[in-house]
């Protein structure tokens, strides 16, 4: 069902959009870091709203010119604020708030439901478009509307990728996720080095095989006869001991809790250890020390960051857990609990519980290592394929669990090799027939489980590693889901994009032997943006009148 626009809006409209291009370079150069401040703000402007309209409704039923103005200009507010707060929320179509309106403001055609009636003036302001859905229902809906013709695709997509930018190698399929049929397919089953677009698998392993609303729980326990506090981790890569912990797991709240419970024994001065066990193996990833992975441990605080980021590269701490455990005593102390300099120990069997705190289900750690395209959450969750499936949670252990896991998901794996979660090992091969056979199996409505790995993708113009890219006057904006993957030489995308017809299609393009990475993602996204702006449906059979 769809619900018409009000008169008064259809008039404000040109205004609000103008306001929101106005703001939207702005917009997405803050983004990131202003998303918890911005939620705030979007709460606030909302009861203005709601007082300027109900202040600039007529009894009358008509709308003057300087109250159409105040409207308008709030309103304009309001969608800059919601632009920021990509987050959230969801409609019932499952298209964010706000990516519809930016879709909008790109002049995308359509406008079949907000025409002129019978009742409208001849000067009435032409019908306002409307924003193709940004991840389109599933099932009946998707399967009303045409399929692309698989000619149609080859013409357009040939030509996109097969510009000198791309490099020396390039594959690429495009799937309708509503069918799982092939419309487009180039070098399908070739295994090329993935890069990021690895967290696709990770992702799907891992909300497959431990479910999607698991948590991790740090805890602390207290081993008999003793005074010893053992701070274990669980592996919870966005734990944090920032004031403002958000939605994530509190180290503070953790202190206050094991303190509380310190001080019922009557117990103020305690030896603090730390343990580590859950995950073995070496903690550095191959590649080295590096600013975009800190060393992969079952504890740590905010990502082992140096710093106040929380996305992005940035340097860390050579030992994570180390500095978790001493940040963590220092709580002990400002709660008045004397705890010693923490070392590594493991917890036994009999030690009593003190206090725990938990992630988020690993559905919004998936969102935010998609998202983002987050190293530490990525290593973390394909250690914790392997917790789930009995094998050992190393880098090692890790991948062996998550190509098991995507075999016995039905996957075509054939080529296929992972050596770590994240992608940043250049050794990891993966085909483009692999990576779109997992969104659409993450789309596949028996399996509702999997549908972070869709929500979770950077969207074109708006979020994460996304933000930054289409902001021409594509069809793009807005509409294009996709995970990004760069390395030296290497540049891919995979994601989903509704197209000019409304089908959901999924797509894979790889591109190696690269030389000049910002040519290449823009041939990347001019291949993504075809597709959302192709009206290449199949012709109708010969005497049904067309579709």
């Amino acid at each position: 069902m769809v619900v018409p626009e009000l008169r008064a809006w259809r008039a404000a409209r040109p205004h609000v959009l103008r306001v929101a291009r106005a703001v939207q370079p702005r917009v997405t150069r803050v983004a990131r870091a202003a998303q918890p401040p911005v939620r705030r703000a979007a709460q606030s402007v909302r009861p203005q709203l709601v007082r300027v309209a109900r202040a600039v409704r007529p009894r009358s039923g008509r709308i003057t010119t300087p109250q159409l103005t105040a409207l308008a200009a709030t309103a304009g507010l309001a969608l800059a604020v919601g632009a920021v707060t990509v987050a959230g929320p969801w409609d019932s179509t499952g298209q964010r708030t706000a990516e519809r309106d930016w879709a909008a403001s790109r002049d995308r055609q359509g406008g079949a439901d907000h025409g002129r009636d019978a009742g409208t003036s001849a000067v009435a302001p032409r019908p306002a478009p409307s924003a193709a859905s940004v991840l389109t229902g599933l099932g009946s809906a998707t399967s009303a509307a045409p399929a692309p013709d698989g000619k149609a695709l080859a013409a357009t997509l040939d030509r996109l990728l097969g510009v000198p930018s791309l490099g020396t190698r390039r594959t690429a399929v495009v799937v309708d996720v509503a069918t799982g049929e092939r419309l487009y397919g180039k070098d399908a089953g070739g295994a090329q080095t993935p890069a990021s677009t690895t967290k696709i698998a990770t992702a799907v392993a891992v909300l497959s095989a431990a479910g999607a609303d698991h948590r991790l729980t740090t805890r602390t326990v207290l081993e008999p006869g003793t005074k010893e506090v053992v701070l274990v981790g669980a592996g919870d890569p966005t734990l944090t001991a920032r004031k403002d912990a958000g939605e994530w797991a509190s180290l503070r709240t953790l202190a206050d809790g094991t303190a509380k419970a310190l001080k019922a024994r009557h117990l103020d001065k305690v030896t603090l250890s730390y343990d580590t066990s859950l995950y073995s193996g070496p903690a550095v990833h191959p590649i080295g020390p590096n600013p975009n992975l800190a060393p992969v441990s079952a504890l740590t605080a905010d990502e082992g960051r140096t710093d106040t980021s929380s996305s992005g590269p940035a340097d860390r701490t050579a030992d994570p857990a180390a500095d978790a455990a001493a940040t963590f005593a220092d709580l002990l102390r400002a709660k008045g609990v004397d705890a010693s300099s923490p070392g590594p120990s493991k917890a036994t069997g009999g030690a009593q519980a003190l206090a725990s705190v938990s992630s988020p289900p690993l559905s919004a750690l998936v969102e935010r290592m998609l998202t983002n395209s987050d190293n530490d959450i990525a290593e973390a969750m394909a250690r914790q394929v392997a917790v789930a499936t009995g094998r050992q949670a190393s880098f090692g252990g890790g991948a062996a669990a998550i190509d098991a896991q995507l075999r016995k998901l039905g996957l075509p794996l054939a080529g296929a090799h992972f050596t770590d979660g994240s992608g940043l090992n250049r050794d990891d091969r993966l085909t483009a027939d692999l990576l779109t056979a997992l969104l659409v199996k993450a789309g596949d409505p028996a399996r509702p489980e999997l549908r972070p790995v869709l929500t979770g993708l950077p969207v074109a113009g708006f979020t994460g590693t996304l933000t930054d890219r289409y902001s021409g006057d594509s069809a793009g904006p807005g509409v294009v889901r996709a995970k990004t993957g760069t390395l030296t030489g290497v540049n891919t995308l995979a994601g989903t994009v509704v197209d000019a017809d409304g089908r959901l299609l999924a797509f894979a393009f790889l591109a190696s032997g690269t030389s000049d990475p910002m040519a290449a993602q823009s041939a990347l996204d001019g291949a993504a943006s075809a597709l959302a702006g192709c009206g290449c449906g199949r012709p109708a059979p010969s005497g049904s009148g067309g579709h």
